[in-house]
C-alpha cells in the first residue's frame, strides 16, 4: 500500500478508525473510547450503527458523538460485561501497555475497559515506543493532593505540571485535576501502576498495564498493522 506513505497522520487515524470496524460484535453492546482516533472511528460506526444496540462511553465528548449517530449511550452501571472496547493511546509498548489520559478521560476510560474481553487500541505509528514516559504521563488527582503528588513524582525524577485550560486548572467530567508528569521512563508498567495507584490523593494513574491492548491496529507508511499482545 505504497500510497499510504503519503497519507497524512489525521488519513491515518480514518484507517485505523475503519479497520477497527472488524471487531465489532453485531448485537452486543460497544465500549467506546475517547480522542481524535477514536472520532475517527465513531464516524465509521454510521455505516453499521443498525448493527449496535448500544455504547458504554468514556467521556461527554463521545457521547455526544454516538448519539448524534443515534446509537443509544448507555450508563456502565447497567452493564455486566463488553466483548469490546475500541480506543486510543498516547503511548503504546511491545507488550500492549499504554499511556492513556491526553483527552483528561482516563479515569472513565479505565472503567469502561475493565468490562471488556478484549482491548483494541487503535493508534497511528508515532505512538508506538520501547519504553513508556516520552509523552507525558496523566494522573487524575484530587485537587488537594496536587502539591505533594507532584513532590512523590520529583522523588522518582519526575517533572509533575498541573494542566491547564484557559488559565485555570482543567476540571475532569469526574471534577478533578490532571497532573501531566514528565521526565519518566516506565520500564515495568504493572508495578508502576500498582504503585503510584496507592497514593493517597490519586484517583487514577494513566498507566494501562492492567487493561492492556489485545490487539493494537496501528496506522503506519505501510496500511494498517495488527500487532496483537495476547490475552
Amino acid at each position: 500500500m505504497n500510497q499510504a506513505a503519503a497519507l497524512s497522520q489525521d488519513e491515518l487515524k480514518q484507517l485505523v478508525g475503519r479497520a477497527a470496524l472488524q471487531y465489532v460484535v453485531p448485537g452486543e453492546v460497544l465500549g467506546v473510547g475517547t480522542g481524535s482516533t477514536v472520532n475517527c472511528f465513531i464516524d465509521a460506526l454510521a455505516q453499521i450503527k443498525a448493527q449496535i444496540p448500544g455504547a458504554v462511553s468514556s467521556s461527554e465528548a463521545s457521547t455526544q458523538r454516538l448519539r448524534a449517530l443515534g446509537i443509544p449511550v448507555l450508563e456502565a452501571a447497567a452493564v455486566q460485561r463488553l466483548s469490546v472496547y475500541i480506543d486510543g493511546a498516547d503511548e503504546i509498548d511491545g507488550q500492549g501497555c499504554m499511556i492513556k489520559g491526553g483527552g483528561a478521560a482516563l479515569t472513565r476510560e479505565k472503567i469502561v475497559a475493565a468490562l471488556a474481553e478484549r482491548f483494541v487500541c487503535i493508534a497511528d505509528a508515532s505512538k508506538r515506543v520501547q519504553v513508556l514516559g516520552r509523552f507525558p504521563l496523566p494522573v487524575e488527582v484530587i485537587p488537594m493532593a496536587a502539591a505533594q503528588l507532584g513532590r512523590r513524582f520529583a522523588e522518582l525524577g519526575g517533572q509533575a505540571r498541573l494542566r491547564l485550560k484557559d488559565g485555570v486548572p482543567l476540571v475532569t467530567d469526574n471534577g478533578q485535576h490532571i497532573l501531566d508528569v514528565h521526565g519518566l521512563q516506565i520500564g515495568t508498567p504493572l508495578a508502576f501502576e500498582n504503585e503510584v495507584s496507592q497514593w493517597p490523593g490519586v484517583v487514577t494513574v494513566g498507566v494501562f498495564a492492567h487493561q492492556r491492548a489485545s490487539v493494537c491496529l496501528l496506522g503506519s507508511a505501510s496500511g494498517v498493522q495488527t500487532l496483537s499482545f495476547g490475552a
